[in-house]
Formats: C-alpha cells, sequence, structure tokens
C-alpha cells in the first residue's frame, strides 16, 4: 500500500503551492492560516484494505458504458506505482476520472456547447499488482474551456487519485500527453516547477500500442524522492 502518512509530503520541491495567482481559484481555496495537524485516530490507520474483490470486472476500461461503445481514438493507459528506492507499491487503488473525447465532463455543473457521450461516463478504477503494475482502456480526451482567463484552455489530461492504507492516506495528481498545444498557457501545469513538468506528462508507447485497437501511453507515479511525481496539495491535508 501507500506508506504515505496523511502529514507527510511526497517531493515537495516538485509541486505546485497552495496559492499560484495565475490558478483564479487558489486565490479563494488557498489556507490564509498555518494548518494544524489532526492525529490519526487506530481506524484511519487500520483501514480500509484494498483488494481484488472491492473492484469489479471491467471497472478500468472506460470505452464501454450505458449498452454502448465511446466514440473517440481509444487509448490504454499503464504504468507503475513505484517507491523513492524505485520499488513496486502492490494493492494500491487508483481511480481517474476525465472528460471525454470532445473535452466535456459528464457532470451537472458541466455546461459548455460539447456533446455529451452516451456511452463514456468518464470514470475507472483499478489495482495494483504485485509489481506495482496498473492499466486501464479509455478514450484520448479532448481539451476543453474554463474561464481561468481569456480563451483558456485546459490541456488534454486525466485525473489520478491514489489511496494508501486509509481514505486520510491519498494522492492526486493529473497525466497530461506529450506535445499539447496548450501547455504554455495553462496556470495548473505551470504552477509545478520547471523541472519537474515532465514528470507529469505521459510517454507515447508503441510496445503497449495494440494493432487495429488503441494506442499506448506510459505513466509512471513516484512517490517521494527526487523523482517524485508532483501531486496536489503539497502537505498531504
Amino acid at each position: 500500500m501507500l506508506h504515505l502518512p496523511a502529514h507527510h509530503h511526497a517531493g515537495h520541491e516538485a509541486n505546485a503551492p497552495l496559492l499560484f495567482p495565475e490558478y483564479k481559484t487558489t486565490r479563494l481555496r488557498s489556507p490564509k492560516n498555518d494548518l494544524i495537524l489532526v492525529p490519526q485516530r487506530l481506524g484511519e490507520i487500520t483501514g480500509p484494505v484494498f483488494g481484488d474483490a472491492d473492484i469489479a470486472k471491467g471497472e478500468n476500461d472506460m470505452t464501454h458504458a450505458n449498452g454502448g461503445e465511446a466514440q473517440g481514438q481509444r487509448i490504454i493507459v499503464h504504468g507503475r506505482v513505484l517507491d523513492s528506492a524505485g520499488k513496486p507499491i502492490p494493492d494500491t487503488l487508483i481511480e481517474v476520472w476525465q472528460a471525454n473525447a470532445g473535452g466535456r465532463y459528464r457532470h451537472k455543473m458541466d455546461s459548455w456547447p460539447a456533446p455529451l457521450d452516451p456511452h463514456f461516463n468518464g470514470v475507472a478504477r483499478c489495482l495494483t499488482d504485485k509489481q506495482g503494475h496498473y492499466e486501464f482502456t479509455t478514450i484520448k480526451p479532448g481539451a476543453y474551456p474554463w474561464g481561468n482567463h481569456h480563451n483558456a484552455w485546459r490541456p488534454a489530461h486525466i485525473h489520478f487519485s491514489l489511496f494508501g492504507q486509509a481514505f486520510t492516506q491519498r494522492l492526486v495528481t493529473q497525466m497530461y500527453f506529450p506535445d499539447d498545444p496548450f501547455f504554455f498557457q495553462d496556470p495548473i501545469y505551470n504552477s509545478v516547477p520547471e523541472a519537474a513538468r515532465e514528470r507529469m506528462i505521459s510517454t507515447f508507447d508503441y510496445d503497449h500500442t495494440r494493432d487495429n485497437w488503441a494506442v499506448g501511453f506510459k505513466f509512471d507515479i513516484v512517490l517521494r524522492g527526487q523523482d517524485a511525481t508532483p501531486f496536489e496539495d503539497p502537505e498531504g491535508h
């Protein structure tokens, strides 16, 4: 599991600050006072324990939903979850969510005029295996406007959530795609120190590309250390 206590941070020098004025909502969301450490109780430290019984068959496939097949380019996203020494982290629950091929989320607050895909819900779950591997099949998400500034578009991305031994041990990050044209003006991407930004970008994986089916992308997630993946909320609260 993710042996990362809630008060510990992963690769502090790689994470974005809580307040980044170019990202408008951080002006309201960032704390104004010092954070207070709340001690964990026994139940928070010892559970839940995730296993195969918690994941239903097909939960790692977003390309079929509601009796039909999603529109867009199929992709296979895979990788490993590793610690700072390069050792695999097994039995880690990974949840992902994303926009559809047109850049729209299935969410009541997303109302920009892009088509909703009735056969794409945009959520998936999987567990890492004993070697830390994970994999899911989805549709490559589209860019979308989000009103942060004039003509603002978010680069195509997939949200990742990783759980440790308890729900208080959660890390959240975003995976981007190579050579996205909107990197230059995205404050979420650019809030991360420049030297660490490439750790959030997946790599095209021809060996994992499946003939006549889907394009492969690899995204390894490293916890802690000098190669740590940048995560949201660097203090882990």
